[in-house]
Protein backbone atom coordinates (compact mmCIF):
# COMPACT_ATOMS: atom_id res chain seq x y z
CA UNK A 1 0.00 0.00 0.00
CA UNK A 2 2.73 2.51 0.99
CA UNK A 3 5.09 1.72 -2.80
CA UNK A 4 1.21 2.50 -4.35
CA UNK A 5 1.14 5.84 -2.40
CA UNK A 6 4.30 6.84 -3.47
CA UNK A 7 4.24 5.87 -6.66
CA UNK A 8 1.13 7.95 -7.00
CA UNK A 9 2.82 11.23 -5.42
CA UNK A 10 5.64 10.24 -7.96
CA UNK A 11 3.55 10.51 -10.79
CA UNK A 12 2.43 14.19 -9.77
CA UNK A 13 5.65 15.50 -10.09
CA UNK A 14 6.48 14.18 -13.61
CA UNK A 15 7.02 16.93 -16.21
CA UNK A 16 4.44 16.18 -18.60
CA UNK A 17 1.83 16.12 -16.49
CA UNK A 18 2.90 19.22 -14.51
CA UNK A 19 3.47 20.53 -17.76
CA UNK A 20 -0.32 19.98 -18.97
CA UNK A 21 -2.13 21.09 -15.90
CA UNK A 22 -0.45 24.07 -15.85
CA UNK A 23 -1.76 24.38 -19.66
CA UNK A 24 -5.22 23.73 -18.84
CA UNK A 25 -5.13 26.07 -15.86
CA UNK A 26 -3.81 29.05 -18.52
CA UNK A 27 -6.57 28.11 -20.43
CA UNK A 28 -9.26 28.48 -17.68
CA UNK A 29 -7.45 32.42 -17.47
CA UNK A 30 -7.98 32.85 -20.66
CA UNK A 31 -11.37 31.78 -21.02
CA UNK A 32 -12.58 33.70 -17.95
CA UNK A 33 -10.48 36.79 -19.58
CA UNK A 34 -12.58 36.01 -22.86
CA UNK A 35 -16.04 36.10 -20.83
CA UNK A 36 -14.47 39.32 -19.03
CA UNK A 37 -13.78 40.98 -22.03
CA UNK A 38 -17.18 40.30 -23.57
CA UNK A 39 -19.33 41.39 -20.97
CA UNK A 40 -16.88 44.56 -20.92
CA UNK A 41 -17.76 45.09 -24.38
CA UNK A 42 -21.62 44.19 -23.89
CA UNK A 43 -21.77 47.21 -21.39
CA UNK A 44 -19.75 49.77 -23.45
CA UNK A 45 -22.13 49.23 -26.44
CA UNK A 46 -25.14 49.77 -24.32
CA UNK A 47 -23.30 52.41 -23.06
CA UNK A 48 -22.58 54.38 -26.42
CA UNK A 49 -26.10 53.62 -27.76
CA UNK A 50 -27.67 55.15 -24.55
CA UNK A 51 -25.54 58.22 -25.46
CA UNK A 52 -27.20 58.67 -28.59
CA UNK A 53 -30.48 59.86 -26.58
CA UNK A 54 -28.56 62.62 -25.64
CA UNK A 55 -26.84 66.11 -27.71
CA UNK A 56 -24.01 63.89 -29.85
CA UNK A 57 -20.75 64.48 -28.31
CA UNK A 58 -18.52 63.10 -31.47
CA UNK A 59 -15.99 62.83 -29.46
CA UNK A 60 -17.24 60.76 -27.29
CA UNK A 61 -19.32 58.68 -29.57
CA UNK A 62 -15.40 57.91 -31.15
CA UNK A 63 -13.58 57.01 -27.91
CA UNK A 64 -16.67 54.34 -27.27
CA UNK A 65 -16.33 53.11 -30.68
CA UNK A 66 -11.85 53.04 -30.32
CA UNK A 67 -12.69 51.29 -27.31
CA UNK A 68 -15.02 48.56 -28.27
CA UNK A 69 -12.47 48.09 -30.95
CA UNK A 70 -9.87 47.93 -29.15
CA UNK A 71 -11.95 44.82 -27.02
CA UNK A 72 -13.02 42.92 -30.02
CA UNK A 73 -9.51 42.88 -31.35
CA UNK A 74 -8.17 41.76 -27.83
CA UNK A 75 -10.51 39.05 -27.90
CA UNK A 76 -9.74 37.88 -31.26
CA UNK A 77 -6.22 37.55 -29.73
CA UNK A 78 -7.35 35.69 -26.89
CA UNK A 79 -9.24 33.62 -28.67
CA UNK A 80 -6.37 33.37 -31.46
CA UNK A 81 -4.16 32.30 -28.56
CA UNK A 82 -7.12 29.90 -27.24
CA UNK A 83 -6.71 27.39 -30.41
CA UNK A 84 -3.18 27.90 -31.37
CA UNK A 85 -1.53 28.23 -27.74
CA UNK A 86 0.64 31.31 -29.06
CA UNK A 87 0.22 34.88 -29.17
CA UNK A 88 0.28 36.61 -32.57
CA UNK A 89 2.51 39.65 -32.94
CA UNK A 90 1.15 41.45 -35.75
CA UNK A 91 -2.42 41.34 -33.84
CA UNK A 92 -0.81 42.46 -30.82
CA UNK A 93 1.23 45.53 -32.57
CA UNK A 94 -2.01 46.44 -34.72
CA UNK A 95 -3.56 46.62 -31.59
CA UNK A 96 -1.13 48.69 -29.81
CA UNK A 97 -1.17 50.99 -32.70
CA UNK A 98 -5.20 51.56 -32.70
CA UNK A 99 -4.55 52.20 -28.63
CA UNK A 100 -1.82 54.69 -28.81
CA UNK A 101 -3.96 56.15 -31.73
CA UNK A 102 -7.05 56.52 -29.24
CA UNK A 103 -5.33 57.99 -26.82
CA UNK A 104 -4.40 61.00 -29.36
CA UNK A 105 -7.46 61.86 -30.63
CA UNK A 106 -9.08 61.64 -27.13
CA UNK A 107 -7.32 64.30 -25.80
CA UNK A 108 -6.53 66.29 -29.37
CA UNK A 109 -2.96 67.10 -31.06
CA UNK A 110 -3.23 70.01 -30.07
CA UNK A 111 -3.78 69.72 -26.38
CA UNK A 112 -0.98 67.18 -25.81
CA UNK A 113 2.43 68.53 -24.77
CA UNK A 114 5.40 68.78 -27.64
CA UNK A 115 7.50 66.18 -25.60
CA UNK A 116 4.50 63.55 -25.87
CA UNK A 117 3.82 63.91 -29.41
CA UNK A 118 7.39 62.95 -30.14
CA UNK A 119 7.04 60.08 -27.67
CA UNK A 120 3.96 58.99 -29.13
CA UNK A 121 5.05 59.48 -33.17
CA UNK A 122 8.17 57.52 -32.06
CA UNK A 123 6.61 54.60 -30.41
CA UNK A 124 4.13 54.49 -33.38
CA UNK A 125 7.54 54.49 -36.10
CA UNK A 126 9.04 51.87 -34.04
CA UNK A 127 5.54 49.89 -33.63
CA UNK A 128 4.96 50.27 -37.59
CA UNK A 129 8.84 49.19 -37.91
CA UNK A 130 7.92 45.57 -36.29
CA UNK A 131 4.82 45.27 -38.37
CA UNK A 132 7.04 45.51 -41.69
CA UNK A 133 9.77 43.23 -40.46
CA UNK A 134 7.57 40.88 -39.10
CA UNK A 135 6.67 39.13 -42.89
CA UNK A 136 10.84 38.63 -43.10
CA UNK A 137 11.01 37.75 -39.83
CA UNK A 138 8.80 35.07 -39.81
CA UNK A 139 10.48 33.80 -43.49
CA UNK A 140 13.99 33.95 -41.17
CA UNK A 141 12.60 31.87 -38.10
CA UNK A 142 10.78 29.19 -40.43
CA UNK A 143 14.09 28.59 -42.53
CA UNK A 144 15.64 28.01 -39.00
CA UNK A 145 15.61 24.43 -37.14
CA UNK A 146 14.85 24.49 -33.96
CA UNK A 147 16.62 21.16 -32.41
CA UNK A 148 14.95 19.90 -29.49
CA UNK A 149 15.52 16.97 -27.82
CA UNK A 150 12.48 14.97 -28.94
CA UNK A 151 13.61 15.71 -32.49
CA UNK A 152 17.04 13.70 -31.45
CA UNK A 153 15.51 11.19 -29.96
CA UNK A 154 13.13 10.35 -33.16
CA UNK A 155 16.33 10.22 -35.34
CA UNK A 156 18.24 8.29 -33.13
Amino acid sequence: MPKRVIIEVQSWFKRERIVSNLELFQDFIVIALCLGLFAVMLIRLADMFSSFLHPLDLREVTSDILFILILVELFRLLLDYLQEQRISVGAAVEITIVSALREVILRGVLEIPRDQILAISLFLVVLAGILAALPWMSRFFEGAKIITPETKEEKV
